[in-house]
């Protein structure tokens, strides 16, 4: 298992870069507004109880880039590294989604679409797509496929909502929502954890509009 001391220096290089990247294309649709959303990159190796991740430092305007941008931080989402940056302060859901599921990216956006499905279906819990194409973006291939997507409350108190992380996780469905918050999305790179995202707000806005229709 390789210490977080010892992580080459290109793989730290390569995780801020795909972060940075990932950054600018969500930025542009809009996704990260007034400093929201928060995107991490696992790097090195993988066991549940020791891992390392890259992450969005608090509080960054995610449309411009600087020096400062991403740290790593461990499988207790504490800085590997001697910084003065401060992780995102839902650091806690990405490394309780990485230690459950062993993913290799996690991207986390605010849009309006997903703000309201999620209070439109909370009651139920979880918001419910039927039959729509894009549900085999995520590997789903059945006819006419159903999938729950499930949301969490939103506390302020973001060590309560971690501790449901596990309880909402649901097979083949790679994504929690937050209660007028927003959606975590994710995969096994950072390619697949952006489709993924895509793939969930073409959804929500498909089931917003589809509410609409029925009214």
């Amino acid at each position: 298992m390789t210490n977080p001391a010892e992580l080459r220096l290109e793989d730290k290089q390569q995780a801020f870069a795909e972060l940075r990247e990932i950054k600018t294309t969500l930025a542009n649709k809009g996704w990260f507004p007034a400093t929201s959303g928060n995107l991490s990159i696992r790097v090195g190796d993988f066991a549940p109880d020791q891992f390392t991740f890259a992450i969005s430092a608090s509080g960054k305007d995610k449309s411009v880039h600087t020096p400062s941008d991403f740290l790593l931080v461990n499988e207790e989402g504490k800085p590997t590294d001697v910084t003065g940056l401060k992780p995102s302060a839902e650091t806690l859901i990405h490394k309780e989604i990485y230690r459950l599921t062993g993913c290799g990216a996690i991207l986390h956006v605010h849009t309006v679409f997903n703000n309201i499905v999620s209070e439109l279906f909370w009651e139920r819990k979880s918001i419910p797509v039927d039959g729509v194409e894009l549900i085999k973006a995520f590997n789903i291939w059945d006819e006419e496929a159903h999938i729950e997507i499930p949301i969490l409350p939103n506390f302020a108190d973001i060590p309560r909502i971690a501790e449901l992380v596990e309880g909402a996780i649901v097979p083949k469905v790679p994504g929690i929502m937050l209660r007028k918050h927003g959606i975590y999305a994710w995969g096994a790179n950072c390619f697949e954890a952006k489709r993924n995202l895509e793939a969930f707000e073409f959804l929500f806005e498909y089931v917003y509009r589809m509410e609409l229709l029925k009214k």
